[in-house]
């Protein structure tokens, strides 16, 4: 694993390796011990300029190459993520801090998504549409956008690198990616060795690891592009979304959320437990699904909080190498300051912490609290840590205007007796997904991903994949001669 953090620390530029050539350093650390992993010289705007050319250079012949010959380059690497997944595993606790059950969590998503892009490979298809005009055929081609410009995030950088440079390349696209700062190494340089070695052609692929604070918005502006796919907080999402509209570029925006998970007065209450914890604490609450606020009933209110309150102490927070850990560290310091800052003001708001978890550098323990006031900022946002909300309501119109009183419109669910009855709940919701007697964190490959509101816009996923990376094209034949009014 170790090797990982020595041979790939390093820019990925048309096909080969090599260091950036900024003046500084980004500083790859272990969240948990500290410990110094990589070391690596940025990228400037002259190496987003080179990474584009060079995916634009490589993309026409890949984009002609045939289809089966393309699906070949993902059969292989699907191959390779299944042989090296112990080694990706270790680098994955190391770089995030992420648990081993994290990290298992992680890559079979990954090879899901793997699987997919295989088949997507073939999916593309023309249509020839009838014509009011005698003797003309429209044909409708589908055809790659050109260069795709990915931006990833640091919670699961190898899996949401691949969700959108995987497809987009079996589309025929070329890619460059940048990494979280974060995680530079799984979330980005892996993702290169990975197709490098699965015989991808040098130059559709390129990987930049570098900071705003050196390019700006050079990745965004830059007029190779067609299409930017980013994964990230609302706030740069906005940002990101801007930029895009005033350029005609397409933005694919996959962005945060305030889930909730509701708790009807008929829900089986263990199992609600057990979802609604996964759902809040699963990888220290960084995951943008997950159950920021979890709503019960005021029926069934007293004894579901009792239930959750000794699950969520029953969790063994500390090292993520231990198979028995369950919340490891947050990714930095500075998000770690963020999350004792909402516990402090949720108390300060008059809330009570019926569990509160102590901090030790950036490893946070659990915290649980009930009675926020209503109007409270912090059950509008979203928080990225193992903070969980509980919120009392009196029936379901209630637990709805609730839960919908959110900018966000990501994921949710509900639990009841009565599957149609979550169903039309669901139905009630302002989100992009919402899910029925489970939990709130789910993603398949062939099942549109996205939110509403501020959670985004796009989707990802199955044949949206098809509406993200690839455009339209008429082409018409007229057979004979056509009829011209003068």
């Amino acid at each position: 694993m170790s090797s990982y953090f020595t041979d790939l620390a390093q820019q990925y530029i048309d096909g080969e390796w090599r260091q950036g050539t900024g003046s500084w350093d980004i500083i790859d650390f272990n969240p948990y011990d500290d410990e110094k992993l990589a070391s690596i010289t940025i990228a400037t705007v002259d190496e987003v300029d080179q990474a584009y050319r060079a995916a634009a250079r490589a993309q026409k012949e890949w984009a002609a190459t045939n289809p089966y010959a393309r699906r070949a380059v993902f059969e292989r690497a699907l191959r390779l993520v299944e042989e090296r997944e112990e080694d990706i595993a270790e680098a994955i606790v190391a770089e995030l801090g992420g648990t081993r059950l994290k990290a298992a969590f992680e890559l079979h998503l990954a090879k899901e998504f793997l699987r997919e892009a295989v088949h997507l490979a073939l999916r593309p298809e023309g249509r020839i549409i009838p014509s009011p005009v005698d003797g003309k055929e429209n044909r409708v081609y589908r055809v790659p956008v050109g260069v795709v410009g990915v931006i990833s995030p640091f919670n699961f950088p190898f899996l949401l690198s691949l969700k959108s440079v995987a497809p987009a390349l079996a589309l025929g696209n070329g890619v460059v990616l940048k990494p979280h700062q974060n995680t530079p190494i799984v979330g980005g340089s892996l993702v290169a060795k990975i197709f490098e070695d699965a015989g991808l052609p040098g130059g559709l692929l390129n990987v930049l690891i570098t900071d705003i604070a050196e390019i700006g918005d050079a990745f965004l502006e830059h007029p190779v592009p067609k299409v930017i796919s980013f994964t990230g907080s609302d706030q740069v999402g906005r940002h990101v979304a801007t930029v895009c509209a005033s350029l005609f570029k397409r933005s694919v925006l996959e962005l945060g959320g305030n889930s909730a998970l509701v708790v009807l007065d008929d829900a089986d209450l263990d199992y609600a437990v057990d979802a609604a914890v996964f759902s809040r604490y699963v990888h220290q609450g960084q995951v943008c699904m997950a159950a920021n606020r979890v709503l019960v009933d005021r029926v069934v209110a007293d004894e579901f909080t009792e239930k959750f309150v000794a699950k969520v102490r029953s969790l063994k927070a500390g090292d993520p190498r231990d198979p028995e850990t369950v919340i490891g560290p947050v990714i930095n310091s500075r998000q770690a300051d963020a999350l004792t800052g909402v516990v402090e003001q949720a108390l300060a708001e008059g809330g009570t912490a019926l569990v509160r978890g102590a901090r030790r550098e950036n490893l946070v323990e659990p915290s649980v609290i009930t009675g926020l006031p209503a109007d409270s900022a912090l059950l509008q946002q979203e928080v990225f840590g193992p903070v969980a909300f509980l919120v009392p309501f009196d029936g379901e119109d209630e637990a709805v205007r609730i839960v919908n009183d959110t900018p966000y419109g990501l994921s949710g669910a509900v639990h009841t007796g009565d599957i149609e009855r979550g169903v039309s709940f669901a139905k009630r919701i302002d989100t992009g997904m919402f899910h029925v007697n489970d939990g709130t964190v789910h993603d398949e490959p062939i099942v549109p991903f996205g939110g509403e509101k501020h959670s985004g816009s796009g989707r990802l996923n199955g044949d949206t994949m098809l509406d993200a990376f690839t455009t339209t094209k008429w082409i018409s034949v007229q057979h004979g001669r056509s009829g011209f009014p003068f």
